[in-house]
């Protein structure tokens, strides 16, 4: 048995299942937009907004990478996390976030 393909509106929120044939045809039909895993299968599928644009954005914006793979003298390649600051310059602002987190009992 195949599973059923989870089914949105333009707002991402839940409007329950499909199954794979109606969902393939309400994508050849263009009244949903689909979105793939990454071996091609139908993950989820989403309605158009009502301009006719589509859903779905075509790829995640790019934001700060915070790890990246460092390359050592011995060949070997290893991943290493991005310092956000040097010495104690974080400390401050670490410290206040961690006293107005604390809840007096």
């Amino acid at each position: 048995m195949e599973r059923p393909i989870p089914y949105y509106d333009a707002e991402g929120r839940p409007r329950g299942f499909r199954t794979l044939e109606a969902a393939r045809r309400l994508i050849t039909n263009e009244i949903v937009t689909a979105c793939y895993g990454r071996k091609g299968h139908i993950k989820a599928i989403f309605m158009r907004k009502a301009d006719g644009g589509n859903a779905v954005q075509a790829r995640v914006a790019p934001g700060t990478k915070y790890s990246f793979r460092e390359h050592l003298d011995s060949g070997h390649i290893a991943w290493s996390m991005r310092r956000l600051g040097k010495g104690n310059e974080l400390r401050p602002i670490f410290l206040a976030v961690l006293t107005d987190c604390l809840v007096k009992s």
